[in-house]
């Protein structure tokens, strides 16, 4: 994200809708052995209740009908905040293969798993009558309990679910409790930064259950993220405890590919900066985040910006990249990470490595993200395929509206920078294609002089923050939903803000942190 960004000039790629455009990435694949057991407990809701299920709190009930088989069903309806989503953890084995499946109706439900242990699945359809949703993974070494779920999406009717099949070798102490799992729809619960659900292939799922691993980052419900530049290029030069207190996450930038070590990073502190700064030392920096942590901050290492190199494309790399970052984050005091890879990633095995180092930082994991706006076009596209696939340890992901020309929004509809439609209609695509309205933040400049194009008055991101949370002060484009967890604001940086008289965080920190 070095200031400023290459321009990349009009594009009019042509962004398809989330029944169109993502049909095709979804795997259907055969039923559940006949031979096996059905590991699901109340699978056809036959009991005539939820009983063994764990539902978003009155979205959900049984009926008499429709029904697939036999006299019940589950029925659960989307808010614009929920996705009515049904969860029941189930006992298996370690290493073992199992078949998941379920027979649903209407639009956009979806059936998938969290907790396996290698890479979660999901798949999804939507129709008006009885189809089967199916789906197949092999749980992890030590993997002894995969959490299924279905849900809808959010502020669409009423979805219907029957018949829910699991089989495969039942776990050594087969449970039937119900599942005790997070809350499952992040957009519900802004705090809830992670929702766990990624297949290996970017497939579009909205919200599974957050894991233990994924970190929340902020300090309210939404978040105000700057990136804080290691270097000086004109902007305001500044130690981290000069960053303005409306900053909920800090961004260092940026860590650097270790020419030693493929797919691994680096970090150090710039010689220049230091000077400037009168001998600012790894003490007083370590010190300062420190301070941040005791003010309720976050701070994360940025990977990369526009001209970073770093390459994660093997498993090999990206075990050397979860090592290496796991151990500046150790050496510093860093929560977690920001990827801001401007010239291209590999979904697999970036997916890999920050599941990876999720793994290894634990709770309280921060996970951010910054890609360019052309980088979130469609689910298949490199960040957003990304994105999907780390959703349960993912914090919010910054796109960058700026440095764009003109893109299609998520209405196929072609908008330019710096509008209230463009941000909008931009991140209703994000959201649309499966990620969390708390896990989608808008990206700005913080003055004229931090990027090429695309800076906006604080009253430009405003309008788009209200519109996408209450559906007020949209321009031509209007979402069909609200999102009122939508997740916050981002700005490139923390020092063209001080040069600017700290304009975006005296004034969008208090309007986003004002937010219900």
């Amino acid at each position: 994200m070095a200031s400023p960004r290459r321009a990349l000039g009009a594009v009019t790629a042509c962004a398809t809708t989330l029944g169109l455009g993502l049909a095709g990435l979804v795997a259907f694949t055969g039923g559940a052995s006949a031979a096996s057991t059905n590991l699901v407990v109340n699978p056809g809701f036959e009991t005539g209740s939820l009983s063994n299920w764990s539902c978003d709190a009155g979205t959900a009930t049984v009926v008499g009908s429709p029904v697939h088989s036999g006299s019940h069903a589950l029925a659960a309806t989307p808010t614009s905040s929920v996705d009515a989503q049904c969860t029941q953890t189930i006992s298996v084995q370690p290493n073992s293969s199992y078949s998941l499946s379920a027979w649903v109706q209407g639009p956009y439900v979806y059936l998938g798993t969290s907790g396996d242990g290698t890479s979660d699945v999901s798949t999804w359809s939507s129709s008006s009558s009885w189809n089967q949703l199916s789906t197949s993974f092999t749980t992890g070494a030590s993997t002894t309990s995969v959490t299924v779920y279905l849900h809808g999406w959010y502020g669409q009717a009423t979805y219907y679910a029957d018949d829910v099949t699991l089989t495969g070798a039942a776990g050594p102490s087969p449970s039937a409790s119900a599942s005790a799992s997070a809350s499952p729809s992040a957009s519900a619960s802004p705090t809830a930064s992670a929702t766990p659900t990624q297949s290996a292939t970017p497939t579009p799922t909205p919200t599974p259950t957050a894991t233990s691993t994924g970190g929340t980052g902020g300090t309210g419900k939404h978040k105000v993220t700057g990136y804080w530049q290691d270097f000086d290029n004109g902007a305001t030069d500044q130690k981290i405890s000069d960053v303005n207190s409306a900053y909920d996450i800090i961004a260092v930038s940026f860590a650097t590919a270790d020419p030693n070590n493929t797919g691994g990073i680096t970090f150090s502190l710039d010689p220049t900066l230091q000077s400037k700064l009168g001998g600012y030392t790894d003490a007083q920096f370590k010190a300062d985040i420190a301070a941040k942590h005791a003010a309720g901050k976050k701070v994360v290492l940025s990977v990369g910006g526009q001209n970073g190199t770093i390459t994660v494309a093997s498993s090999t790399a990206a075990t050397n990249f979860a090592n290496s970052a796991y151990s500046l984050m150790q050496q510093y005091g860093f929560d977690g990470v920001d990827i801001d890879l401007e010239n291209g990633l590999n979904s697999t095995y970036m997916a890999q490595a920050l599941h990876s180092l999720a793994s290894k930082a634990g709770s309280g994991f921060v996970l951010t993200m910054a890609p360019q706006t052309i980088d979130m076009l469609t689910a298949s596209s490199d960040y957003l395929a990304t994105a999907l696939q780390v959703k349960d340890v993912l914090t919010i992901v910054n796109t960058q509206y700026y440095n764009s020309g003109s893109m299609n929004g998520c209405d196929g509809g072609v908008y330019s920078e710096g509008t209230v439609d463009f941000i909008t209609s931009m991140a209703c695509t994000a959201i649309q294609a499966g990620l969390s309205p708390s896990q989608v933040g808008i990206g700005v400049p913080a003055s004229s002089s931090a990027a090429g194009s695309g800076y906006v008055q604080p009253s430009v991101v405003e309008n788009a923050l209200n519109c996408l949370a209450k559906g007020t002060n949209c321009g031509t484009f209007k979402p069909s939903t609200t999102w009122p967890g939508i997740g916050g604001v981002m700005t490139w940086s923390t020092a063209w803000d001080a040069s600017n008289g700290n304009q975006f965080a005296n004034n969008e920190g208090a309007f986003v942190h004002a937010m219900p």
